[in-house]
């Protein structure tokens, strides 16, 4: 679903074999970051978050709100790791530069980007939310998902039913995409052929299921998921969820095959677990997490093992890490922090050798 950094009071290219050894803007890694080698900042303002690899490893599609880019609201974007390496450089807009977007994610020809937009219910950026006294993300039910070339021209809507349609990545493979929905009444996960066809229900538990990601074997699904229980809990999820809302302050990984088989809740450790991705070895799952956090919105990236042991920090610097994409050699990782924004509020984009 989106970005979410501190400027929300609780949370948001393969560099090619051949490319520079020492990377022109390398930065020290935070203690005890001990996966992370050759770290590079990729965007210097505002919030980019969701950056993630094109099937060929050599372009990076992510969203922004940049506002030096004259951007009101969310959009989606794409370049090269090189061409992200110019400070001054503005990436080429793939979305309408209208309404809002969130999730763009490459599609297998490495030639069009797919992303969610709101620019059909209305040209301007939809009214964000206000709830005294509680932290919610917007649900938009004008959220349908589209396929865009590089140009930025949209060359197919693969979604138009009733509600919100957005979080869609696709299958290793290049056969399936993953992506959450509110068609039948709650949000919930589906999945479809890579045309759009052959839209099929995969959750039907009570709670907010997205931030899907397929297995590098494409047989498997990791996501995040809150699962309301008590009374009350029940109550506020289906009130919010009424509105549009929902409040992810309570959210566990989950695994499950792609028909829908063998559901297994990864973590159980509180608060808010969530962005999800596997290792290259499809048996470990990296993931942020605000678990140790005493004030909610310290996130940092851990990676657990798929049968819930193993739990190791990856990130100790900043109070936001999330977001974390593995190249498609699994040899880069790619991720949104506040490290290193000058005392700004800004979440960039960063990507960094990663060391088993």
């Amino acid at each position: 679903m989106k970005y979410f950094s501190p400027t929300l009071p609780l949370f948001i290219l393969l560099l090619n074999a051949c490319t520079l050894t020492k990377p022109a803007n390398q930065l020290p890694v935070g203690k005890g970051e001990k996966h992370l080698k050759n770290l590079q900042q990729l965007t210097f303002g505002g919030d980019n978050a969701e950056a993630y690899w094109s099937f060929n490893g050599k372009m990076l599609t992510f969203q922004s709100n940049n506002t030096a880019w004259g951007l009101q609201c969310d959009q989606i974007f794409t370049a090269s790791i090189k061409q992200l390496q110019d400070s001054g450089f503005k990436p080429s807009l793939i979305s309408t530069g209208d309404g809002r977007t969130t999730c763009s994610y490459f599609m297998p020809d490495n030639k069009h980007i797919l992303f969610a937009s709101t620019h059909l219910g209305a040209k301007s950026c939809p009214a964000a939310p206000e709830l005294k006294g509680a932290y919610v993300w917007p649900i938009y039910d004008t959220y349908d998902i589209f396929v865009s070339d590089l140009s930025g021209k949209i060359t197919k809507q693969l979604t138009n039913a009733p509600g919100y349609d957005a979080e869609a990545t696709i299958s290793p493979d290049g056969k399936k995409i993953i992506f959450t929905s509110t068609r039948s009444g709650d949000l919930e996960l589906w999945i479809m052929d890579i045309d759009g066809n052959n839209q099929k229900q995969l959750t039907f538990g009570l709670g907010y299921d997205g931030g899907a990601f397929f297995s590098p074997d494409s047989k498997k699904i990791v996501f995040r998921s809150s699962r309301p229980i008590l009374p009350e809990e029940v109550a506020k999820y289906k009130d919010l969820l009424s509105r549009n809302l929902v409040e992810p302050t309570q959210m566990e990984i989950y695994t499950m095959n792609i028909d829908g088989t063998n559901l297994k809740q990864i973590t159980h450790l509180g608060k808010a677990n969530w962005a999800p991705f596997y290792h290259h070895d499809n048996k470990r799952i990296i993931f942020s997490s605000n678990h140790k956090s005493t004030k909610g919105y310290d996130f940092q990236l851990y990676m657990i093992n798929e049968d819930g042991t193993g739990l190791e920090q990856i990130t100790t610097e900043s109070i936001f890490n999330s977001f974390p994409m593995f190249s498609p050699n699994g040899k880069k990782l790619v991720f949104s922090s506040n490290r290193y924004n000058g005392g700004t509020r800004a979440t960039n984009l960063f990507i960094a050798d990663w060391v088993d």
